[in-house]
C-alpha cells in the first residue's frame, strides 16, 4: 500500500527518453504526498514519476514499477492509494500462475492489468488513482476509484496528455498553462464542483469510476462503475444488519498498515462510529487501543454560542467516546494566530491549487490538524460521506431544499454557508452568470440519475438528493480531506465511501434511513451497542469552525493592505465600495464563518492568481 503523488507524459510525436529534466520538475511538486521515496521511468514515447508515502512493505514496492515478459519490458505503473483486497487478489492472480517479489498492493495492481487489462478495475475495493504505461499496445490507461476518493488530473497535448495528482504537477510542465475562462470562475465561487471540470483552461479531472484510455488516435473516456438504481427488498431488521456487517468488514480492511494507524474523531455519529469499530478490531487482534484525535480552538468555550448549525461543542462528546472504547485520545487545540500564519496559509494554497474559499478557515485548520496527528500517525480513519449516504444534513429534512429546483445545499437557509460573492465586483458576476451556470449543471447531474420503475414521486425525489449529494457535495470534502492531509504526508481513509455500502444504502428508502424518524437511524440502529448514549442521540453538528473575533481581524487587517497595493491581482474583481463597508464596520461579537465568506474569497483569489500566475480569460 503506498499513498503519494504520480505524475506522467505521453507523446506520440517526441522522444521522451531524454525529457528526465521536464519530468523531474514535474515529480517534485508532488514531495510532500510522497516524503519517503520517488521514482522516474523514461521510456520513448511515455515517461512515468512517482513520490511515495510508504504504508505497507516499506522497504519494497518501489514505483514506477514495469514487469518483463520474454525479457522485454510489457507494462510500467504509477499508482496512488490503497487496494483494501489485494490479499485476495494476489492469491487468485497466483492461481492464474502470477509470481510475486514484493509483499504491497502495487505489484498485484500491475499483475491484475496483465491479467485483465482495464476491467481490472472493476475488482479492485479501495481508494486509488493510476496510470499504466502499455509497451505493448502504446497505451496509456488512466483509472481512479469509484468514489473519487484520490484524485488525478490530465491534460491532453497536441500529441498526448500530461496527467499528475495534482494540477500543480501538470503545471509543472511547459505544455500547460494556468488559464481560466468564465466556466472555471464560475466553479470557484459557486458550490457545485462538476465532475471531470478541473477549473484550468484544457485541463480535466477523471471522473471517479471511470477510467481514460490515451492512443496514437486520440483520447477517450469510459465508464466501468456507477450508482445503480435496484429495488431494496430486505427488512428492517436485514438492512440494519447489512450496513452493520459491512461498515465492521471495511473499518476492518482499513486498519491494514505497516505504520501507525488512529481515528479522526470528533464525537459526532459517523466519527464515533468508525473510531469504535476500529477499537473493537484492534482489542480483538491486540493491538490496540486506538489512537483518537480531536481539533478544538482556544478560547472555544468563551466564544461558542448555539446557532442554526452548531447546537454544542465537540470536546465533550469526543471524550465520551474515547472513555467508553478505552481509547488513546488526544485534543488538539489550534489558536486564530496559527490559522491566520501566512505560512500555513501559503502551505494550504500550495496544497489545493484553487482558493479554499468555502469554509475558508477550516483548510488551515484541517492542515495544522493533520500536521499534529502526523507527528503520531500516518494513517488516521475519518467519517466523511456518512452524511450524503445516510441523509445526515439538515437539506434532506427541509421540504424547502428537497423540493427545490437547483442543488439542495444552495437554497435559501443553506446557501449562506457557501457564499463568497459579497466583495466582488457586480459587472464580474452579471458577466460570469453564475445562476446559469448552476442550472445547467444542476439539469445535467438530474439526466444521470438512475431511475427506478414504480418508485414513487417522493422516493425518487429523495433518491435524486442522495445522488446529487454522492455525487458532487461530498466531492468538495474528499478533496479538501486529501490536500490538507497528504500536504504534510498523511493518509486518511474514508470507510463510508467503500463502494459496496455506498451501492446497498443508496438504494434503502429514505424512510428506512431515517428509523424511528430519526436523522441517520438506520446508521443510529447499526451501531447502537457501540456507542455512550449522549453520541448516539447527538444532532448533527458539522466541523467546527474558529468563532474567534481576533480571527476575522487578522483576514481584514490583510485585506486592508491587499486594497492598498495598486498591484494586487484581485483588485479589478471587487467592488471597493463593498470592501471599504467591511473594513469600516465594527466587528461586534463572535466571528462566525458565514459572515466571512466574501472576506475569506476575496484574499484566497488575491494569493491565488499572484502564486500561480493566472490567465483569467473573461
Amino acid at each position: 500500500m503506498t499513498v503519494c503523488g504520480i505524475v506522467g507524459w505521453a507523446d506520440f510525436q517526441r522522444d521522451l527518453s531524454g525529457a528526465r529534466a521536464a519530468v523531474q520538475s514535474m515529480t517534485d511538486t508532488m514531495g510532500c504526498r510522497g516524503p519517503d521515496a520517488e521514482g522516474l521511468w523514461l521510456g520513448r514515447r511515455a515517461a512515468l514519476g512517482h513520490r511515495r508515502l510508504a504504508v505497507v512493505d516499506l522497504a519494497g514496492s518501489t514505483q514506477p514499477m514495469a514487469v518483463e515478459l520474454d525479457g522485454r519490458t510489457a507494462a510500467v505503473l504509477t499508482f496512488c492509494g490503497e487496494l483494501y483486497n489485494f490479499v485476495e487478489l494476489r492469491r487468485e492472480l497466483e492461481g492464474y500462475g502470477h509470481r510475486f517479489r514484493t509483499r504491497g498492493d502495487t505489484e498485484v495492481v500491475l499483475r491484475a492489468y496483465l491479467q485483465w487489462g482495464a476491467d481490472m478495475a472493476t475488482r479492485f475495493n479501495g481508494m486509488f488513482a493510476l496510470g499504466v504505461w502499455d509497451e505493448r499496445s502504446q497505451e496509456l490507461l488512466l483509472v481512479r476509484d469509484r468514489m473519487g476518493v484520490k484524485p488525478l488530473y490530465y491534460y491532453p497535448t497536441r500529441d498526448g496528455v500530461l496527467f499528475g495528482s495534482e494540477p500543480k504537477a501538470i503545471l509543472a510542465n511547459p505544455l500547460a498553462s494556468a488559464r481560466v475562462g468564465v466556466d472555471g470562475m464560475c466553479e470557484i465561487l459557486d458550490m457545485v464542483k462538476t465532475p471531470e471540470h478541473a477549473v484550468y483552461a484544457g485541463m480535466s479531472e477523471v471522473r471517479p469510476g471511470h477510467l481514460v484510455r490515451v492512443r496514437r488516435t486520440g483520447v477517450t473516456r469510459h465508464r466501468y462503475w456507477a450508482l445503480e438504481a435496484h429495488p431494496h427488498r430486505d427488512d428492517r431488521r436485514a438492512t440494519v444488519r447489512q450496513v452493520r456487517d459491512l461498515m465492521a468488514d471495511t473499518v476492518s480492511r482499513q486498519l491494514v498498515a505497516d505504520v501507525p494507524v488512529g481515528t479522526l474523531l470528533s464525537g459526532g455519529l459517523d466519527s464515533s462510529a468508525v473510531t469504535a469499530l476500529a477499537a473493537g478490531t484492534l482489542l480483538r487482534a491486540g493491538n490496540g487501543p486506538v489512537q483518537s484525535f480531536a481539533v478544538d480552538f482556544v478560547g472555544a468555550d468563551e466564544h461558542f454560542a448555539p446557532d442554526a448549525v452548531r447546537g454544542d461543542s465537540d470536546a465533550p462528546f469526543a471524550r465520551d467516546l474515547a472513555r467508553h472504547v478505552a481509547a488513546d485520545h488526544t485534543e488538539i487545540r489550534l489558536d486564530s494566530g496559527q490559522l491566520t500564519d501566512p505560512t500555513v496559509r501559503g502551505r494550504v494554497l500550495a496544497a489545493t491549487d484553487l482558493p479554499p474559499a468555502f469554509w475558508g478557515d477550516m483548510w488551515p485548520s484541517l492542515y495544522l490538524l493533520f500536521r499534529a496527528v502526523r507527528k503520531r500517525c500516518t494513517v488516521a480513519l475519518s467519517g466523511e460521506a456518512a452524511d450524503e449516504l445516510f441523509g445526515g444534513y439538515r437539506w434532506f429534512h427541509n421540504p424547502g431544499a428537497v423540493g427545490a429546483s437547483t442543488f439542495p445545499w444552495l437554497t435559501s437557509g443553506s446557501a449562506r454557508y457557501f457564499g463568497g460573492l459579497s466583495l466582488l465586483d457586480p459587472g464580474l458576476i452579471a458577466k460570469l452568470d453564475i445562476p446559469g451556470y448552476r442550472a445547467a449543471r444542476y439539469r445535467e447531474a438530474l439526466a444521470e440519475v438512475p431511475v427506478l420503475p414504480g418508485e414513487s414521486a417522493a422516493d425518487r425525489r429523495m433518491r435524486e438528493v442522495s445522488y446529487l449529494n454522492l455525487t458532487r457535495f461530498v466531492q468538495t470534502l474528499l478533496d479538501r480531506k486529501d490536500r490538507m492531509s497528504m500536504a504534510v504526508g498523511m493518509e486518511v481513509r474514508v470507510p463510508f465511501c467503500d463502494h459496496r455500502l455506498v451501492s446497498y444504502v443508496f438504494n434503502v428508502p429514505f424512510s428506512t434511513k431515517t428509523l424511528d424518524g430519526r436523522v441517520k437511524g438506520l446508521l443510529r440502529a447499526a451501531t447502537s451497542d457501540l456507542l455512550p448514549r449522549s453520541v448516539l442521540e447527538r444532532v448533527k453538528t458539522p466541523y467546527p469552525a474558529t468563532l474567534d473575533p481576533q480571527y476575522e481581524i487578522a483576514l481584514r487587517a490583510e485585506l486592508a493592505r491587499v486594497v492598498a497595493d495598486r498591484d494586487a491581482p484581485v483588485l479589478p474583481l471587487l467592488n471597493r465600495e463593498r470592501v471599504r463597508g467591511l473594513l469600516d464596520r465594527p466587528l461586534r461579537g463572535p466571528s462566525r464563518p458565514y459572515d466571512r465568506g466574501g472576506l475569506e474569497m476575496a484574499l484566497w483569489l488575491n494569493d491565488w492568481i499572484a502564486r500561480y500566475d493566472v490567465a483569467l480569460d473573461f
